[in-house]
Formats: structure tokens, C-alpha cells, sequence
């Protein structure tokens, strides 16, 4: 049996890049795939591609940015294949500029289609894994997010793009922890790999080799996506994971560090200083900002 046969999974921004990658990997290990992106044609291309190999997929272009768009999207996969068991939330845009020199119309287009669209399909879909659940019907159901290393360590120049990010890191935490009861699992990944955002941002680092291993080719992604999407990770979730190329590492997230207590008196503004800089002696250094 395939790692991931039976099991029917929505992944966003599936036209190109990642989301690309994912989706032939997830066909290939049996899956019933949802190909949806803002570019039809992409999609559709994608989908075919699925079809000539044998698989099963649907091109759709459903907006993931609002609950309507999302239900349409959660329908169409009904429809077409019976159920939903996972969702890889992997579409993203780019706005970048200095935080000085942002606008309010790029900060509120990057929240929108990562912060909220992550949001949106999984909202949707969660509810429909609680109902099953209360019915007695069994749910074993992923969710799987995308963060990055902006939004795990902050990213020069990415400031709108480094919070939705972060926050997307900080609702996988609340998503795995209030949705167990159900059966349904959520991790999130930070990536590393060759995108029409990564060949904007960072062409020379990303660009293929003319020769051997393929550092930052998407497909070296895939496969943790697969296992994730699979029944086999089912004991698996509040985890960020990094992975590029060669690499996959379990990220040690936000933790109580080093403290200090001041005998049941508050601490005072004379000499807290002393006590925050001996606390941050004693902390592991955090990993630098990105372009720092």
C-alpha cells in the first residue's frame, strides 16, 4: 500500500514551485491531490501533468483568503474525491522593503494570503474534523503550515513577511494543541528551496547547479511533506521543522530561559539592569536575524 493512498489533500500555491513539488510527490505516493492556485492555468498544468503519470488531481482556483473561498475549495475536493484528510497551506507573496519604507498596503497583502490563508482552509476543515469526530466517526486529518526562517529568526528587509511568518509558527502551537481531541494533527515546515519568492530574493544562492546534488531543488521538500500528509505521522504534531536540501532539523522553539527572582519584593529600575544583563549572559545566544 502508498504511503498516502485513500487520503485526499488540498495544497495552495500548487501551480509552481513547492506547492508543485508536494503535489506530484503526494499523486505519486497515492494520494487524491487538490491543485489550487490563483493561476488556473498553472494549476491545470499541474493536474495534467498528475493525470499523465496516473494519479488523481483537480485544478482549482479558489480564493484562499476568505471562508467563502475556502468552503468553495473544501466543496470542490468533496465533490471530486469524497473527503479531505490534509491541507498543506503553501501559497505566499513577497512585498519587501525596509520597515521604515513599508506601506500599509504591502504590510496588509502579506498578512492576507499568509496569515489569513492559512487561516481560512484550515478553519474550514476543522470544523468539518470536529463535526466527524462528535458524530463517532474516526478523523485522522493533517494540517501543514509554512512558516520560514524570517518568521523563526527575522528577516532584514522582510518585516511584514517575517510576523505573518512567525504568526503562522504561533498558530500551528494553538491549532495542534486544541485540535488532538479530534484526530487532527498540525505541524509547520520552514523550507529552503528554488521558488519564483526564493529567485527573487536570493537568485545566486538558489540558482540549479550545472552539475551534481541539487541543493535547493523543491523535491527535496516533498518528501517530509508526504509523510506528514500520511497516516505514519499521526503521533507527530506542535513540531517546526526546517529542511533544505540534504537537511531536516526538529526547531527548539520559544522557552522560559534563565531567571532571576527578587525575594517576593518587585524588581526595582535602579538595578534590574544588572539582573537582565546577567540573564542574558547566561542565555544561549539566539540564531542572528536573516542579513544581519
Amino acid at each position: 500500500m502508498q504511503l498516502c493512498e485513500n487520503r485526499t489533500v488540498i495544497i495552495t500555491g500548487a501551480g509552481g514551485g513547492l506547492g508543485r513539488a508536494y503535489a506530484l510527490a503526494l499523486a505519486k505516493a497515492g494520494a487524491s491531490v487538490v491543485v489550487n492556485d490563483i493561476r488556473l492555468e498553472a494549476a491545470e498544468a499541474v493536474a495534467a501533468e498528475i493525470a499523465a503519470a496516473g494519479g488523481k488531481a483537480l485544478a482549482n482556483a479558489g480564493d484562499i483568503c476568505s471562508l467563502e473561498g475556502a468552503r468553495g475549495i473544501v466543496e470542490a475536493a468533496l465533490a471530486a474525491f469524497g473527503e479531505v484528510h490534509a491541507v498543506v497551506n503553501n501559497a505566499g507573496i513577497l512585498r519587501d522593503r525596509m520597515f521604515v519604507s513599508l506601506s500599509e498596503e504591502d504590510w496588509d497583502a502579506v498578512m492576507r494570503v499568509h496569515l489569513k490563508g492559512h487561516f481560512c482552509l484550515a478553519r474550514v476543515l476543522a470544523e468539518r474534523w470536529r463535526n466527524l469526530a462528535k458524530d463517532g466517526i474516526a478523523v485522522d486529518a493533517r494540517i501543514i503550515n509554512t512558516t520560514s526562517g524570517a518568521g523563526l529568526q527575522g528577516s532584514i528587509g522582510q518585516s511584514n513577511y517575517a510576523s505573518a511568518k512567525g504568526g503562522v509558527a504561533a498558530l500551528t502551537l494553538v491549532q495542534a494543541a486544541e485540535l488532538a481531541r479530534y484526530g487532527v494533527t498540525a505541524n509547520a515546515l520552514a523550507p529552503a528551496a528554488r521558488t519564483s519568492m526564493t529567485e527573487q530574493g536570493m537568485p545566486e544562492l538558489v540558482k540549479k547547479p550545472d552539475s551534481g546534488f541539487d541543493h535547493y531543488d523543491p523535491a527535496n521538500v516533498a518528501p517530509l511533506v508526504v509523510w506528514l500528509a500520511s497516516g505514519e505521522s499521526r503521533g507527530v504534531s506542535g513540531q517546526v521543522f526546517e529542511i533544505e536540501g540534504d537537511r531536516v532539523s526538529v526547531c527548539d522553539g520559544w522557552r522560559s530561559g534563565p531567571e532571576a527572582r527578587a525575594g517576593g519584593v518587585a524588581f526595582d529600575a535602579a538595578s534590574i539592569g544588572q539582573v537582565v544583563a546577567r540573564l542574558i549572559g547566561e542565555a544561549v545566544p539566539a540564531k542572528p536575524v536573516w542579513g544581519s
